[in-house]
């Protein structure tokens, strides 16, 4: 098994602000236009159309600065049968703008269930940010609704979708840390002992590990670890107290739905629940390679089923209650769900192989399930969403008795029979990228987003529009949290925040400035629009 740092692991407002731009319905399509066409200034405020982060290059300590970039502008990508014809902006229509957020991984970094210390994985379950997760969610929170509308269509995001390892290893803590991030109210990123921290980041002596980051500097007579020697990683006393204090959530100013990803369902986004497993993160005992330290135990480190996760998006005081899982959800414990917004239907997927493995895959039973939803919504538009990418659903594991599976080629072509199908959003990579599915006539566009927790940090803006001459254009809009590019000190959630985005620029086992090819970030991609009936 591949164990690669990637792979280890609200208002009504809004949407009554949408509703009231509908107009007549806009000939040969059956959509209802949202607006009065005309030219539109895209403004990209707050976005990476203004400006964009980057990484430096290493000094002679061996740290890279995050840099502020120029803006990007969209790249027109065509290449599903449509045509980049003049004159669209003048002419075109919005029918939906929404965010996607993805591979947030709010985490608890001193569970039991972390396993940096133990033989094989240190590499894998490990980042220098990862004690500042909450922040950056928060972050982004705040810069969402900051914009407010799509930087190209003006109208306001009508939602935003979180398309899975929302929490990283499918503990009650985590799934409850995010929610509440997302609905707003006081988070406390904290567990075990809530007067010190517990991990391998503290200055124990006993327990000291050079690999690892420490932010207070080494333990008196030991030398100081390797990120400082050989990375240039600062000395930050008190960042770990800084990090596990609460602070007040915001909450998202739009309604928000739910998507699994492995890590929401599987230990360390790659082993089933089983009761050693359980036992575990409840415990008292953190392996160390050779030893057990013992931390304090926690009964809110309890790992949730797929069916309690569904609960937990119950209990809320955001928009929708239950954030897309229905009342068949919570009586069946499935992860699939559909909704609609206007002229566009949502269909959830959810690909995680239950059976085991980092890589997705659907059940028979869902893929059966997703061509009666298909073959049912001949009148809207429609958006899929999942975590895992076509390319990522390769995981046939079966246990005995276990249901079939189906992989992602199978998705793909159905996808494709579909001609109202004109976009599949998911994560899982870590990275930016955009591919398109072509068919005789059409097709549709595959987005992948970026992490919160590594670098980037990005989600992005996504926007329908009719471009009123038999073409949609879907803009994609990258947008970085709202924390400053560098902060002087580090303390608030802000400050936290923007420290995370320079430590995970800075994060040796990545080796890598990526934030996507350039026409996988701003882009505005062209396909027919489908006639619907």
């Amino acid at each position: 098994m591949d164990l690669t740092r990637r792979h280890l692991f609200r208002t009504a407002g809004a949407a009554s602000a949408v509703a009231a731009l509908s107009g007549a319905a806009v000939a040969g399509t059956g959509l209802a236009a949202r607006a009065v066409a005309g030219p539109r200034a895209v403004t990209g405020r707050l976005t990476t159309l203004e400006k964009t982060f980057r990484i430096s290059r290493p000094n002679d300590r061996g740290w890279s600065r995050v840099v502020a970039g120029p803006g990007e502008p969209h790249v027109v990508r065509a290449g599903l049968g449509a045509p980049a014809q003049r004159g669209r902006a003048s002419r075109r229509t919005p029918l939906l703008a929404f965010a996607q957020l993805s591979d947030v991984h709010v985490l608890d970094a001193q569970s039991p269930m972390r396993f940096e210390r133990e033989e094989g994985v240190s590499s894998s379950a490990y980042r220098p940010q990862e004690m500042l997760t909450a922040h950056v969610a928060e972050s982004m929170v705040r810069r969402l609704n900051r914009i407010g509308v799509g930087p190209v269509s003006g109208v306001p995001l009508a939602l935003a979708i979180q398309t899975g390892d929302n929490s990283d290893n499918s503990q009650y803590n985590e799934i409850r840390w995010n929610i509440d991030l997302l609905d707003g109210g006081e988070i406390t990123p904290d567990s075990g002992d809530l007067s010190r921290w517990e991990g391998v980041m503290d200055d124990d002596p006993d327990f000291y590990d050079r690999y690892f980051w420490h932010p207070d500097g080494p333990p008196a007579g030991k030398k100081k670890d390797v990120p400082m020697t050989k990375h240039g990683f600062p000395r930050i006393p008190g960042l770990l107290d800084r990090a596990r204090a609460p602070f007040q959530a915001t909450g998202l100013a739009m309604p928000w739905y739910a998507v699994f990803g492995n890590h929401d369902q599987l230990v360390q986004g790659n082993f089933q629940q089983i009761a050693l497993w359980q036992e575990k993160a409840v415990s008292g005992e953190k392996a160390y390679k050779t030893t057990v330290r013992e931390v304090t135990p926690d009964p809110d480190r309890r790992l949730l089923s797929r069916a309690d996760t569904i609960e937990e998006h119950f209990t809320t005081t955001g928009s929708p209650v239950g954030h897309g899982f229905t009342e068949d959800n919570r009586s069946s414990g499935l992860g699939y769900y559909t909704f609609d917004q206007g002229d566009v239907r949502f269909v959830v997927m959810d690909t995680v192989n239950e059976n085991g493995g980092q890589d997705g895959s659907l059940p028979e039973s869902q893929f059966a399930w997703l061509e009666a939803q298909l073959a049912a919504a001949t009148d809207k538009l429609v958006v899929a969403a999942s975590h895992h990418t076509s390319w990522s659903m390769g995981n046939d594991r079966l246990q005995t008795g276990a249901e079939p599976r189906v992989l992602g080629p199978a998705v793909v072509d159905l996808l494709l029979a579909h001609p109202n199908v004109v976009a599949w959003v998911n994560g899982h990579t870590h990275d930016n990228q955009v591919r398109p599915h072509a068919r005789e006539g059409g097709g549709f566009w595959e987005i992948n987003t970026a992490s919160h927790i590594d670098w980037p940090q990005q989600s992005r803006l996504i926007e329908l529009m009719d471009n009123q001459d038999g073409s949609l254009s879907i803009f994609c809009t990258m947008v970085d949290h709202a924390a400053r590019r560098r902060a002087k000190t580090y303390d608030g959630v802000l400050r936290l925040a923007s420290l995370s985005r320079q430590l995970s620029a800075n994060d040796w086992q990545l080796h890598t400035e990526s934030r996507g090819k350039k026409n996988a970030r701003n882009v505005e991609l062209l396909l027919p629009m489908p006639a619907l009936v």
